[in-house]
């Protein structure tokens, strides 16, 4: 173990643990913007900085991918950390002034646009809410499907499809959409009726949806579903008379206690 003072309190984490989970499972307060549970360290947007004391020495480190290997000393809302902080925030609601989410932190560090930071011309900038975290790209290469990447140089790196096109590779998931701090992925979906299907659309591309037999839900798409068959090896090209998730197990759950004579 490691012992850990944090702004003025002592804890104890476990060697090699990330600064920011021993301060999450103590409830102090790091903002982030890339970070997510499900998926690997980024240390992208670098908001989660704070102030590291080793001894006599101090350093400002990333505190989602900054592992605890000896006794220290740590701010995390030191003038300093807040400062830069500030900085951060300056050039990311420069860059996506349409981000909920980035409009609320910088209210909360008493952020305002500076002349300083300056948008690039080209870009229509009150549509935008893109930080460039890398959670959307990171979730879809998790997933093995790698449909989206990011594309261009310097002010006009986005996030994007190969030339922008629909991708074939897309399954409409909608994983992106769901692990963006931001909201800026725009994914739309239609309610079915009793003539046409459910749709979604997401990356320029549009999904027909299937809908459970049992609830009716809409819970995947039609790709997204023979995708997870070929993983899972259980592929029957069958796309009529599905279950979504919570149906499947209440069916395993009745099979189940009616073998053991069980009722649930």
């Amino acid at each position: 173990m490691v012992k850990v003072k944090i702004n003025g309190k002592n804890y104890e984490a476990e060697k090699g643990e990330y600064i920011l989970e021993v301060c999450r499972r103590n409830h102090i307060i790091i903002p982030t913007l890339c970070h997510h549970d499900g998926i690997a360290g980024l240390g992208c947007c670098r908001l989660c900085v704070v102030e590291v004391k080793e001894g006599k020495n101090s350093k400002v480190v990333v505190s989602c991918v900054y592992p605890l290997n000896a006794d220290c000393e740590i701010f995390t809302e030191s003038e300093k950390i807040k400062n830069i902080r500030r900085t951060i925030l300056s050039m990311l609601i420069t860059r996506a002034p349409a981000g909920d989410r980035l409009a609320s932190l910088c209210q909360i560090y008493g952020v305002k646009a500076q002349k300083r930071f300056t948008a690039p011309k080209t870009e229509k900038q009150m549509e935008k809410a893109c930080v460039l975290c890398g959670l959307c790209v990171q979730a879809c290469a998790s997933l093995g499907t790698g449909a989206i990447s990011t594309t261009e140089r310097g002010v006009t790196k986005k996030i994007s499809t190969p030339y922008g096109e629909p991708s074939d590779d897309c399954i409409g998931c909608g994983s992106c959409a769901a692990v963006c701090p931001t909201k800026a992925i725009e994914i739309g979906e239609t309610k079915p009726n009793p003539r046409k299907p459910g749709q979604r659309v997401i990356w320029g591309r549009k999904f027909t949806m299937l809908s459970c037999v049992s609830c009716g839900t809409d819970f995947a798409t039609e790709e997204e579903y023979i995708w997870a068959q070929k993983k899972t090896g259980q592929e029957t090209g069958a796309l009529s008379g599905v279950l979504c998730d919570a149906c499947r197990k209440k069916k395993s759950a009745d099979v189940f206690a009616a073998a053991f004579g069980e009722r649930v």
